[in-house]
């Protein structure tokens, strides 16, 4: 019970960390879309147009993200009794999709429009100081996602770069991405509008929003695939899953592991089920407790086993000898 009460206490420290970091990260790109919607307007740039709408559909992001974090802590109940943990995924989805549409396709479409049609160049001067500033904000953003991330990383003992690659937290994931893509889309827009200012042609302008635009798509397919990944199902790693089944074999009377399920539910929550052969003279109180130590010796190595389903299953021999198919 202990146990329990720690590990869900665990799971909503984690999960105010990554809300913090999700609002720190709304409110930056709030703030600087409106700010690059009025510079894209008073100097015309394409590149500062797409800016704007990078920011827009970063701030629907994390909206989104928000969202995911609260309704996917909601505890389990008699309709969902396994919790509403995945739930995450779907309005992360949601989240990658927003960015797709909102951001990519706008700047693709801002980018080729621009180059077919040409733009009047208007003074970079506030496009140049709007960047500089969402800059200095985006890079803060991006250093609270990062500390999060890298803090979760060295809790786990592992390297930050493969941490990021398989972390089920895809809301820090999406923020820390969204905020990368954005420091290099505004070095983008800058250099937009430095080519524009030097040579009088639009042409960089709308060079520089297709780069936004494929950025942003590239943003999109990666926390998309992410996210999709997590509701069809992805076990713990394979390292993960060995340690788990010796964990199980140090059990007294336990045998053999016949079959063993992991499923990762969230961040810090994972559902482990195994068929496990215990000695055959072995009483049922003894299989019992058995199962008790199996799983408390799981909850104490792994407080991300929240959910542990033993059940108990002849070995080959036995099946065999039983004429039963020998695969359960």
């Amino acid at each position: 019970m202990a146990d329990t009460a720690r590990g869900t206490t665990a799971q909503r420290a984690g999960g105010g960390e990554s809300t913090f970091t999700v609002i720190v990260a709304a409110l930056a790109n709030l703030g600087i879309a409106l700010a690059k919607a009025v510079a894209g307007v008073l100097s015309g740039s394409s590149a500062m147009l797409s800016e704007a709408a990078h920011s827009v559909a970063d701030t629907v992001t994390e909206v989104l993200l928000l969202t995911a974090l609260k309704r996917s802590e909601r505890p389990a109940d008699e309709d969902h009794p396994l919790g509403y943990g995945p739930e995450r995924y779907i309005w992360a989805l949601l989240a990658a999709v927003a960015t797709f549409v909102g951001g990519a396709v706008f700047s693709l479409y801002d980018g080729v429009h621009t180059l077919l049609a040409g733009e009047q160049l208007g003074d970079p001067l506030v496009s140049y100081v709007v960047l500089a500033v969402a800059f200095l904000l985006e890079g803060f953003s991006l250093r609270t996602g990062l500390r999060q991330a890298r803090g979760a990383a060295a809790r786990l003992q592992v390297p930050f770069p493969r941490y990021f690659r398989r972390t089920a937290d895809t809301a820090v994931k999406a923020v820390v991405m969204e905020d990368s893509a954005a420091l290099a889309g505004l070095l983008l827009a800058a250099g937009g509008l430095l080519g524009g200012q030097l040579t009088g042609s639009g042409v960089w302008d709308g060079i520089a929003s297709l780069c936004i635009g494929a950025l942003l798509l590239y943003v999109a397919w990666v926390l998309g695939r992410s996210n999709v990944e997590l509701l069809i199902g992805r076990p713990l790693p394979r390292a993960t899953r060995e340690r788990i089944r010796a964990e199980l074999l140090a059990v007294e009377h336990i045998e053999a592991v016949l079959e063993l399920t992991t499923l990762v539910q969230g961040p810090r929550e994972a559902l482990v089920a195994a068929k496990v052969d215990f000695r055959d003279v072995s009483t049922a109180a003894q299989i019992e407790w058995a199962c008790e130590r199996a799983e408390q010796r799981l909850r104490e190595a792994f407080p991300v086993a929240s959910r542990v389903y033993l059940d108990p299953t002849p070995g080959f021999a036995q099946r065999r000898s039983e004429g039963l198919n020998p695969w359960p």
